[in-house]
């Protein structure tokens, strides 16, 4: 199943956001799973990064939120508030 997980970080997490990027990086470039998005959130300058979005593949919604807590910027404490949900791809048509 699709599942996206919006995960935002804390108001004063960007110095934390870009130590740990490195790790978070290795990371979800070796993800066993298969990755349709993976990006920042962006504040509304387009610029400072404030969150992560992430769609992907996987068996399950426990397995995504089992996945997610891998994440070396979940490890470190960079979140607020993270949001695991399935969903489904409608457009573009394939």
């Amino acid at each position: 199943m699709l599942v996206m997980m919006v995960c935002m970080d804390k108001a004063d997490g960007l110095d934390l956001r870009l130590k740990t990027r490195p790790q978070h990086l290795e990371w979800i470039q070796g993800a066993p799973v298969k990755l349709m998005y993976a990006g920042p959130i962006l504040a509304d300058d387009g610029e400072k990064p404030i969150g992560s979005l992430i769609m992907a593949e996987f068996d399950s919604v426990a397995a995504a939120r089992d996945f997610q807590k891998t994440d070396p910027y979940n490890k470190a404490g960079l979140f607020d508030n993270v949001t695991i949900q399935p969903t489904r791809k409608v457009l573009p048509a394939a």
